[in-house]
């Protein structure tokens, strides 16, 4: 593996005050949240894993550049190309792709393992396509979600506020936006993030009778 194999990371406490009951009734089960850039996904997220036990985060490959506030390991594991395409040669991904031109995301087969030799419900946050072939490829342990935004205007009012990309790479992303909305029916459940609040309720109770649901 490159230098950059995943190291376990520790997680933070979950808050307390959810009523949903997550007694997942067997093990080894994964959950996929996937969206066009900018639909609120990793919001969605990083919610369920502060209310839900015993959930853990996969954190996925990238040779995209850090972001400002973003750690190695924590958010993503930055490969160089070259390290990336090492990984890719070693067999070392559930997935790959070349999301963006010259811009390449993984699902490591060492972070599922990990995650699931600790006893944790794995939930990730991924790109249309990953999300598709990690459902593909788990089947019916896996639960697909795509989260869609209320209006393609409103997403891309969403993506220029995070002021985190030239117009350039922001015109590829809202290109590319319009093609992953065909892709939706494809997923076991839809759910609409307008309102935020109302979107984390939905997800709860979506997660909550996945988990309880035996295979």
């Amino acid at each position: 593996m490159t230098a950059n194999q995943p190291q376990p990371r520790m997680t933070e406490k979950k808050q307390q005050g959810s009523t949903m009951d997550y007694s997942d009734k067997s093990k080894n089960k994964l959950i996929i949240f996937s969206a066009p850039s900018g639909s609120g996904k990793t919001t969605v997220v990083r919610h369920l894993l502060d209310v839900v036990p015993n959930l853990e985060f996969s954190i996925s490959a990238t040779t995209r550049p850090m972001r400002a506030g973003e750690k190695h390991g924590h958010d993503y594991y930055f490969y160089t190309h070259e390290e990336f395409q090492t990984a890719v040669a070693e067999d070392a991904f559930i997935e790959h792709e070349e999301v963006y031109k010259g811009v390449y995301y993984g699902t490591l087969k060492i972070e599922v393992q990990r995650l699931w030799a600790a006893g944790k419900t794995v939930i990730f946050d991924l790109d249309v396509e990953g999300g598709l072939t990690i459902k593909k490829h788990y089947g019916s342990q896996a639960l697909a979600l795509f989260l869609r935004p209320p209006s393609v205007d409103i997403l891309i009012d969403r993506l220029r506020s995070r002021n985190t990309e030239t117009e350039e790479q922001l015109a590829v992303r809202i290109a590319k936006v319009h093609s992953e909305l065909k892709f939706e029916q494809l997923f076991d459940k839809v759910v609409v993030n307008d309102v935020l609040s109302d979107t984390f309720v939905t997800a709860e109770g979506i997660v909550a009778s996945f988990l309880k649901s035996k295979d």
